[in-house]
């Protein structure tokens, strides 16, 4: 047995020479097999988590669709990052973010729900989020230009075709052809005007379902005197004056949810635009089968498109919005409102005014994730979904 020697104050030869069978013992042979496990072999596939992975709405594909003139898809999602149009608070231009971010625990898989009885990821349809069209902060005339040129860029690409042989948009175009339809991520209100022109040229004067504490359709100038200029005639509370002056909506189109104060006259230049009225309080007189029916009955078998902002729902469960009113509905009932209007002609959907700058804990932005996922079923279903209960009537009890 090699015995070493005692350590001096400087190392010796001795103990050096000591040490060197204790060093090569550690050592690997050259022909031993050192294999290093991969992650995939090991772990199988880089799944991003809910909290990671790259920004797109419910992990989706994403393609910038703009650039990318081979990305078909059925549905597209596409952010509006626009809010130089409002008259309140800014800040909406962080919506499609926020939105997004909201979706982080949404996936195409595990998405089938009780309430609609079936998974949108599911259907057949090709869904891509799109990315953000890159919208002018400068300049307000620019910016709703580059809005429409990109809708119009997407809304004449020609569809996917894996709807399992669905064409809901053909029989409602004016050139026979059917046409993808576009989930838009706002953005101020002020998107819908380009949007809406964009629509025209396919489609000609679509019907509005617009969910709103506010009316949108005030005559320029009657609250602002200083809108003496073209372009400051356009903003958040004004587009709907401007596309009925524009030919682009019908006398078909209804609000929900009003509950804003305004001039009594508003109600009659509201009425000449073409629009009827349900305010948040009618759920309570009518009921949300009566609120259904008659935006249903309202709009009818006319080319749709439905506006949705995020200041109908009560701040008190989406606080993150520019113009927030007291007295919204909850997250529960709109919901339900959009189950119940699955199998209508829509053409387009939006949701707009998401500002998460005021929001607490995210639950603006994961309202508003959910409703985009609601538009997905909505578009999709052929009608709305059956009630999981049969509802006895008194009489069947007597």
């Amino acid at each position: 047995m090699l015995r070493c020697p005692s350590l001096p104050v400087r190392l010796s030869v001795s103990f050096v020479l000591c040490l060197l069978p204790l060093v090569f013992s550690h050592q690997t042979p050259l022909d031993q097999d050192t294999k290093i496990p991969t992650w995939q072999s090991k772990y199988g596939p880089q799944r991003d988590q809910p909290f990671s992975g790259p920004l797109s709405f419910a992990h989706l594909p994403y393609s910038r669709c703009l650039d990318d003139e081979g990305a078909s898809f059925d549905i597209a999602l596409l952010g509006l990052p626009f809010d130089t149009g409002v008259t309140y608070r800014p800040g909406a231009r962080f919506g499609p973010y926020a939105i997004r971010s909201g979706s982080r625990r949404i996936r195409e898989g595990p998405s089938y729900t009780i309430s609609w009885g079936s998974n949108p990821f599911a259907q057949g349809a090709k869904i891509l989020d799109c990315g953000d069209v890159p919208v002018s902060p400068f300049d307000n005339a620019l910016a709703v230009d580059q809005i429409e040129v990109a809708y119009s860029t997407l809304l004449n690409r020609t569809p996917a075709g894996t709807s399992k042989g669905k064409e809901p948009t053909r029989a409602l175009s004016k050139d026979g052809l059917e046409h993808p339809r576009i989930v838009s991520l706002g953005g101020d209100h002020t998107i819908v005007l380009p949007i809406l022109r964009s629509l025209h040229k396919v489609y000609g004067p679509v019907s509005v379902i617009h969910f709103d504490a506010h009316l949108d359709t005030w005559k320029p100038g009657a609250r602002y005197p200083d809108q003496s200029t073209e372009q400051s005639r356009l903003t958040h509370g004004t587009f709907f004056y401007l596309a009925q002056e524009e030919g682009l909506i019908a006398n078909t189109s209804i609000h929900a949810g009003i509950r804003c104060r305004m001039d009594e006259t508003d109600l009659e230049n509201d009425r000449e635009v073409g629009f009827q009225l349900i305010s948040s309080d009618d759920i309570d007189d009518l009921g949300i089968s009566e609120v259904i029916r008659r935006i249903r009955s309202r709009v009818d078998t006319n080319p749709v498109y439905l506006s949705l902002d995020i200041d109908v729902i009560d701040p008190g469960l989406a606080p993150a919005t520019g113009t927030p009113e007291a007295g919204g509905w909850t997250t529960r009932e709109l919901k339900r409102i959009l189950r119940g209007l699955a199998g209508l002609n829509f053409v387009g959907v939006d949701i707009v005014e998401v500002a998460p700058a005021y929001d607490n804990a995210d639950i603006t932005g994961m309202a508003a994730a959910d409703f985009v996922v609601d538009f997905l079923s909505m578009l999709l279903a052929e009608r709305p979904p059956a009630s999981r209960w049969k509802v006895r009537k008194a009489s069947d009890e007597l």
